[in-house]
């Protein structure tokens, strides 16, 4: 984009030096290779059938990862707020074909760069390794968690944890799309809502 230089990329650089403490000249550098984006509400980032090959950091907006059930019901996978990357991990990283959908909930702002440039930036800057490193461990982690979440905590708990840890997605994303990310039905999260509130 014309006139977009590295001035105008400071979240993206506070985002990477969050996570990669490394001085000015680097970061510079790193963030000379993201390009800015803008999705419209309901662009799609990724679409199923698609290799994912671009990684994002959102600067503004909301996004939703989902795919579909063995009858065709859409279940939500993951959310995506402001300041997080944005990618499918293992159609990214292991060049496979995605199950799944990336859609903009709200009309959004970020900072991408492909695949291929990422991996140039992983050879030649051994700094960025370790910060490629670290998002992909956070990736592992939040997916173990909500695996385990489903099977050893009550919807209740889910419910809390996430009120506690997203509070921004009841703000953003349609109750059906919690309800099945949280594995309940929405009638059982309309009751949940109600038995929280009344706790207020």
């Amino acid at each position: 984009m014309t006139g977009f230089t590295n001035e105008n990329k400071e979240p993206l650089i506070n985002f990477i030096q969050s996570n990669l403490p490394v001085s000015t000249q680097i970061l510079a550098d790193i963030a000379s290779h993201f390009e800015l984006r803008s999705f419209t509400k309901n662009d799609y980032f990724l679409k199923e059938g698609k290799i994912s090959n671009d990684y994002l950091f959102l600067e503004e907006g909301f996004m939703r990862a989902f795919t579909f059930d063995i009858n065709g019901y859409e279940v939500t996978t993951y959310f995506y707020p402001k300041n997080r990357a944005v990618f499918e991990a293992s159609s990214f990283f292991m060049r496979t074909i995605s199950t799944e959908n990336i859609q903009a909930v709200t009309d959004c702002k970020g900072y991408s760069i492909t695949y291929d440039k990422l991996n140039m930036l992983f050879h030649s800057v051994p700094e960025f390794r370790e910060f490629g490193r670290a998002m992909l461990v956070k990736e592992f982690v939040a997916f173990k968690q909500r695996t385990l979440s489903l099977i050893n905590k009550s919807a209740e708990e889910r419910y809390a944890n996430l009120i506690n840890s997203n509070k921004e997605i009841f703000q953003y994303a349609q109750l059906k799309h919690i309800a099945s990310y949280l594995g309940i039905t929405d009638t059982s999260l309309s009751r949940i809502r109600k038995e929280f509130s009344k706790k207020q």
